[in-house]
């Protein structure tokens, strides 16, 4: 094959000096001069142009008379596709490598250019490489050994056990990524990490699920015992599928030894954490109001109810007649009695068989109003267009009772509401109207007027509350202090009871509604109807509207603890801050916690019954029992033994009398057991932990259900820091929907969809990066266009990783320049990698990770692409294979590898994996063995040196920087208009306003060839002059421009062609090329180079 060589070697140097995208240690060959040139006159440059172990050729633009290779190695493009935006970036180094190619002579300097070489592909090939590295974790059990090996401290990150149910989403991959980079850090500080991920196997949603896969017959014939075993065996399998998403994930853990919530270890722990809190006087049980699930037909605890936009309820306005008025009723207004009413609201018209109460407020001021008219001939609906859709009742329409008691702050509201005037008659103190009684308009009986609390206000209704202790927590309340009867006649599925007379039977929430307010309206008590749009509980599970109902219920009861949890939270580092004040809200004014469930599938709640009484029969000798029964055999053993098996020997003689209980309990009471059944019970953890990292939603969950439980029986928070995290939102920031088609599935981002194009596949890494990239701590966003900026930034630290590799292929760590021998350039870059690394550990450790990927981007884009590799490539490439440039320069390099590498290691630990299975030396640890793995290298300790930069030579080196900024503008207009190609044709002139760095900067410029810290170095020119004031009227510059430099004043900068013969080899300009003899178109560095090179050569050819 007929080559150019000198284009051969220059094309491959001039693609350097741009970016680090040499693919192998072959040369870069163009294939034929005539090919060549034809595709020159294309302006484009093909993938077949460019040959060498079968790389994908930088994309660039051809001229005629030009090669311009414009982005810096940061930005490594991979297609032709990209070539328009990339022309439109700023240039560097453009490199004339052929305006008179048919004058070039036969390149005889080609071997002599050091160019990079590295086997690590710029290709990520995550598919195949990221499982092949995690095999390689596997086999040498690297997580193992760090546990063995590591000398630091324990620390604990306690995993929040998800659900066993379904697929995993974006979701489950931000929590347990978050998790493994923190875990990942922990282990390269030299800590024992021992993460143990969990599931939470028991609960409703599982149930469902297999009651959902079965039909109706087969549900019918199911047990209690039949379908726990089904429950079990579904949820089983869904953690082995979870587990396998997990892993791919990248996500470090004993994932051979889980905690799962179904083993019987984990129960019999449960079992005893709810013994204790019996024991300590916490546990009772109760009939007390309780969020009831009609569509589960199980109670439920707050932390399983959703709240759900757009909810209408069905609000009525009602009277009841006063038939008796008590003592403090004022005697002026006595009179009005035979017709007096008391006008109430509700939302739920369902519970007015319940009622035994009408509650007031005794500070409030209520009114007697008499209604001015009626409204006759509206006992239709009425739409308003914008308001509320209303239905007037007969007690408006036709009134049997004239005189109404109304809260006097709402007389105006209600008459605008009902359409009616309404005259004061008199006011009173809701004090006065307490112990008067009325008339319940469906079944007649009497009740009384009671003073109720402070939820009593004037903000909507009526100012008097419809009081029915059976369904409200502050109805039962004010029940509890009065003695009132506590009415539910409603059943587990949500229908009234014979209780409730004729409306037995009915749906309350749909047919008992309606029942009830057509009764009321035909006992002329209806006022109004009309539609309320509110929040109302639903159920987390079905999606279905709940009631609240009165039923026998086991409670924790936190009063006898809630001081102390308060105290506890105080204690506790909440991250970020605002979580604290939300889960001391939560506490402070949360209830009694429901912990019964009426399901089968669950850890069951240890207590017997009388089968007369119904009294319970528990204790500790019963608890410890039932423990150790489960401990061994599993929870199914409640169900499947006879109660005298389970009864201690001290009660079987009474095993007749009494039957075990039925209930299980709540999901949450399972959950917030954790600590109990593996923090205190695995070797390697430790309680408290040092943290728990779950979802915001987890302050009433999780977060808040293991305190509860650690405070009361041990006293203390189970945690000693929490981290909370937002939802997953997609990149327009709407919650993510099947039915909207925005469902990002961590699945396809990994491995890519059906259709590769539309749905590539990224690999966990990009999956990863993206969860650093993100402020967690409020909703985060996720998406296609997202996904591809992560694979952009990705792409750009690979080859910034490659670049270092390539570029110490033939260095040892005894090449190693020491520190006080090494340029001022070098000095700096270890400057800036030390302050880097300082960043990076700074974010890791307060759990900032969207600062690691700000400060990891920045640093590799800007300070080492964009500067620092930059300028190494000549020294690299031309400066001499052994020279003391190259090396101190490799140091440099091998400095930034070993640190950049670990840094990345926790947020991306398949690239710095990959990396350092391709490092071109070993790396010792401590005791003289090899790191085999990136991991087992620990994080990188900073030399001290290296921070011991000067004030004065870091201002140096900002202003240079900035010079060096405003030169390339200048350098591109004379690009521009055609005086240069490369920089290297030029010759830039400088002059200062700030007299101290002019002088600096002058001692930079003085002549000479071989210095490292030359400005001209530096500014990739051939010469530069430092100019007075004077000097520069005397200076006609081609192209000059003014500009001010942050706190250094005024800077000119003028251009001229560069002074000299342009050298062969390494294209600089300088007068002493020509006055070689034996190499004539060389300058003195190159000169030496390559005499020091043919002299080792001939050396060897001796020898």
């Amino acid at each position: 094959m007929g080559l150019t060589t000198a284009l051969d070697v220059r094309l491959a140097s001039a693609c350097c000096r741009s970016f680090p995208c040499i693919y192998s240690a072959k040369n870069l060959n163009i294939i034929g001069a005539n090919i060549f040139f034809s595709r020159m006159q294309s302006f484009a440059l093909h993938e077949s142009l460019l040959v060498g172990n079968g790389c994908n050729p930088c994309t660039a633009n051809l001229r005629m008379q030009l090669i311009s290779f414009r982005r810096p190695c940061s930005s490594i493009v991979d297609s032709d596709r990209e070539s328009n935006s990339f022309l439109k970036q700023s240039a560097r180094g453009q490199i004339m490598a052929a305006k008179n190619a048919s004058k070039v002579d036969d390149g005889k300097y080609k071997d002599t250019i050091d160019l990079p070489h590295t086997n690590f592909s710029m290709k990520a090939n995550s598919a195949v490489r990221e499982p092949e590295i995690q095999e390689l974790w596997e086999k040498k059990q690297v997580l193992q050994k760090l546990l063995e090996k590591n000398k630091g401290e324990a620390f604990t990150l306690h995993d929040g056990p998800p659900y066993a149910n379904g697929d995993l989403h974006t979701g489950h991959a931000l929590n347990k990524i978050l998790k493994d980079i923190i875990n990942r850090y922990q282990l390269l500080q030299g800590r024992k990490a021992y993460f143990v991920p969990g599931w939470d196997c028991h609960g409703l949603p599982i149930e469902l699920r297999v009651l959902q896969s079965m039909d109706a017959l087969s549900r019918n014939e199911l047990t209690p015992l039949k379908l726990r075993r089904k429950a079990a065996q579904y949820a089983l399998k869904t953690v082995d599928e979870q587990r396998i998403s997990f892993k791919r994930y990248g996500v470090w853990g004993d994932w051979d030894n889980p905690y799962l919530t179904i083993s019987p270890e984990y129960e019999a722990a449960q079992i005893a954490v709810f013994g204790n809190m019996l024991i300590n006087g916490y546990v009772y049980r109760g009939l007390k109001p309780v969020h009831w699930s009609p569509s589960s037909g199980t109670a439920l605890a707050e932390a399983e109810l959703e709240y759900p936009e757009g909810h209408r309820s069905r609000s009525i306005f009602a009277v009841f007649k006063v038939t008796h008025l008590g003592e403090k009723f004022p005697e002026e207004l006595k009179h009005l009695h035979d017709n007096l009413g008391l006008a109430i609201w509700t939302t739920t018209p369902w519970t007015i068989p319940g009622n035994a109460a009408i509650a007031v407020n005794d500070k409030l001021i209520y009114a007697i109003v008499e209604l001015q008219h009626g409204l006759n001939n509206c006992d239709g609906e009425v739409h308003v267009p914008g308001k509320r859709k209303q239905k007037h009742g007969f007690g408006l329409v036709n009134p049997q009772l004239k005189n109404l008691i109304v809260a006097k702050d709402l007389i105006s509201e209600l008459q605008h509401r009902w359409g009616v005037g309404l005259e004061v008659k008199g006011t009173m103190l809701g004090a006065a109207l307490e112990f008067s009684r009325y008339k319940h308009p469906l079944d007649q009986r009497e009740s009384p007027v009671v003073i109720g609390g402070d939820y009593i206000t004037t903000e909507s209704g009526t100012g008097l509350v419809h009081t029915a202790p059976g369904h409200g927590q502050e109805d039962y309340l004010t029940g509890q202090k009065y003695g009132l009867p506590l009415l539910s006649p409603v059943d587990h599925q949500g229908n009234f009871t014979e209780e409730a007379g004729k409306f037995a039977g009915l749906d309350v929430l749909i047919g008992g509604n309606d029942a009830i307010i057509k009764a009321l309206d035909e006992q002329y008590s209806l006022l109004m109807e009309e539609e309320y749009g509110h929040k109302y509980p639903y159920d987390w599970r079905t999606k279905k509207p709940t009631i609240f109902r009165a039923t026998e219920q086991w409670f924790a009861s936190l009063e006898g603890f809630r001081t102390a949890a308060l105290e506890e939270i105080s204690k506790v580092q909440w991250v970020p801050p605002q979580g604290e004040n939300r889960i001391r809200s939560m506490t402070s004014g949360r209830s009694d916690w429901c912990i019964s469930r009426q399901r089968s599938w669950g850890v069951p709640i240890p207590v017997f019954y009388h089968v007369e009484s119904g009294q319970p029969l528990v204790d500790q000798e019963i608890i410890t029992h039932v423990q150790s029964i489960i401990s061994k055999k599993g929870s199914d053993a409640w169900w499947y033994l006879d109660t005298v098996d389970l009864l201690p020997e001290k009660y079987q003689d009474l095993a007749n009398d009494y039957r075990k209980g039925a209930d299980t309990m709540d999901v949450w009471f399972d959950s917030g057991s954790s600590w109990a059944a593996v923090l205190c019970n695995r070797e390697g953890l430790q309680w408290p932990a040092d943290l728990y990292l779950e979802g915001s939603d987890q302050h009433r969950g999780w977060f808040q259900s293991s305190l509860l439980t650690s405070v009361a029986t041990k006293g203390k928070a189970p945690f000693r820091k929490v981290l909370t995290h937002g939802f997953v939102l997609d990149e327009k920031g709407f919650k993510m929907s099947k039915s909207l088609g925005n469902v990002i599935d961590p699945r396809i981002v990994i491995e890519g969809g059906k259709n590769q194009k539309d749905e590539p596949g990224y690999g966990a890494d990009v999956l990863r990066l993206w969860v650093s990239s993100v402020d967690y701590t409020g909703d985060v966003m996720i998406g296609s266009q997202i996904l591809r900026q992560m694979s952009d930034v990705y792409r750009k630290l690979r080859g910034t990783l490659r670049y270092l590799l390539s570029n110490l292929h033939d260095w040892k760590l005894a090449d190693r320049v020491q520190y006080e021998k090494l340029p001022m350039i070098d000095k700096y870059a270890l400057f800036q990698l030390a302050n880097i690394m300082e960043g990076i550990k700074d974010s890791f450790e307060k759990y900032q990770f969207y600062r690691f990927f700000q400060l990891t981007q920045k640093f590799v884009v800007v300070d080492l692409s964009n500067f620092y590799f930059d300028v190494a490539k000549d020294r690299l490439y031309v400066g001499g294979k052994t020279s003391y440039t190259r090396r101190s320069c490799q140091t440099v390099l091998a400095s930034h590898l070993l640190c950049l590498v670990r840094a990345i290691a926790p947020v991306l630990p398949h690239l710095a994996e990959d990396v350092w299975q391709h490092l071109p030396f070993q790396y010792l640890l401590e005791d003289g063995s090899k790191a085999e793995t990136v991991f087992e290298a620990l994080w990188p300790q900073i030399n001290e040196e290296w921070k011991s930069f000067s004030k004065h030579d870091t201002a140096l080196w900002s202003a240079i920087l900035q010079v060096r900024t405003e030169v390339n503008k200048v350098l591109e207009t004379a690009r521009t208009n055609k005086l240069i190609g490369a920089s290297l044709d030029a010759k830039v002139f400088l002059q200062f306003s700030d007299e101290n760095l002019s002088a600096n900067l002058k001692c930079m410029s003085a002549s000479g060839d071989s210095g490292v810290d030359k400005l001209r170095r530096i500014l990739l020119t051939s010469q530069v002059q430092i100019l007075s004031l004077e000097e520069r009227e005397t200076v006609h510059a081609s192209f000059s421009e003014s500009f001010s430099l942050e706190e250094f004043g005024d800077l000119w900068v003028g251009i001229t062609r560069a002074d000299g013969g342009k050298c062969e080899r390494c294209w600089n300009y300088s007068s002493a090329v020509g006055s070689f003899q034996d190499h004539p178109s060389l300058c003195k560095r190159c000169h030496s180079v390559v005499n020091v090179l043919y002299s080792s050569t001939k050396v060897e050819a001796s020898v």
